[in-house]
């Protein structure tokens, strides 16, 4: 069965990319993967700074932010389930965005990534360099990239 992997990040664009993907995804009558991708926790450490359980600290941040990264990937459940299209969604922490989305790609057996670009150009593009960019550069899938 076709599998199409969707990383989401959260904002209007890549949930229209979602929406063009599941239509794509229901023609095919593929399977949906939504993923989204939490960078990791780091602790500042400073002298004079200190954090009285920084484990416990750490994991408190992670839990929060898995929490929140859950309410992410709901929109691409909910846009699956309107579709009736079957999805499994997951959420991931890394904080190499663009490498965890081509390996969740390899590691759920997915034929193509479907995702947004923000289209951004000029020094805007150097200085935040887009993952989308990186996954073209770098997947050996097929990308489906929706502006």
């Amino acid at each position: 069965m076709y599998k199409i992997l969707f990383p989401i990040d959260g904002s209007d664009l890549s949930s229209k990319a979602v929406k063009q993907g599941m239509a794509l995804a229901k023609a095919l009558k593929a399977t949906a993967v939504g993923l989204h991708v939490i960078p990791e926790f780091h602790m500042k450490q400073d002298e004079g700074f200190m954090v009285p359980d920084p484990p416990a600290h750490k994991k408190a941040v992670e839990d929060e932010a898995k929490a929140r990264a859950r309410g992410v990937v709901a929109a691409v459940e909910e846009e699956a389930r309107s579709a009736g299209v079957p999805c499994e969604c997951t959420v991931e922490i890394n904080d190499v965005i663009y490498e965890q989305i081509i390996d969740t790609a390899q590691k759920k057996n997915c034929d193509l990534i479907v995702m947004a670009s923000h289209g951004r150009t000029g020094v805007a593009a150097l200085l935040l360099a887009s993952e989308t960019a990186k996954v073209l550069t770098h997947s050996k899938l097929p990308v489906l990239v929706v502006r």
